[in-house]
């Protein structure tokens, strides 16, 4: 059974390399990426936004979160998934986890930054109602992709 629970320290090193791994693997990681990664809780949560982790066997196995841009505009970020994982509906979760905070939080706007390699996360994306806007001034050199829900 997979939980979804809310981000600890104690969870840092996992985070971290859950998304090391993906962005090394399609060649994304960028100096954005590891300064939210190398410090989560100061730049995400003692921003005003939250991270979610996916718990099951003992062991982080996902994550996502929303970080906050302005008053009522946040951006969904650092959505990963073990690879020994994936195709289980653990992206689903913790995107609907991320919509529910969203909306509690009063964001009238999510957004997100990605890559056109990405198919599968584009296409999830676009399920729960993202549109495609173009990207341009993203803070990712390899962001060719933004997309966004009004809340």
């Amino acid at each position: 059974m997979v939980n979804i629970i809310d981000y600890e320290d104690k969870y840092h090193e996992d985070f971290r390399q859950l998304n090391i791994v993906w962005l090394k693997k399609f060649n994304l990681l960028e100096s954005h990426d590891v300064m939210v990664l190398n410090d989560p809780k100061g730049t995400i949560i003692n921003n005003g936004g939250h991270i979610f982790l996916a718990e099951a066997y003992g062991k982080i196995i996902g994550s996502a979160g929303i970080m906050k841009e302005h008053d009522d505009e946040y951006e969904l970020v650092k959505m990963s998934v073990a690879p020994e994982f994936q195709g289980r509906g653990i992206s689903k979760l913790l995107i609907e986890k991320c919509l529910e905070k969203a909306t509690q939080v009063k964001a009238k706007k999510l957004i997100l930054y990605s890559n056109s390699q990405l198919k599968t996360a584009i296409s999830l994306y676009e399920k729960y109602g993202f549109r495609h806007v173009p990207a341009v001034n993203t803070p990712f050199v390899t962001a060719d992709v933004k997309m966004e829900i009004q809340l």
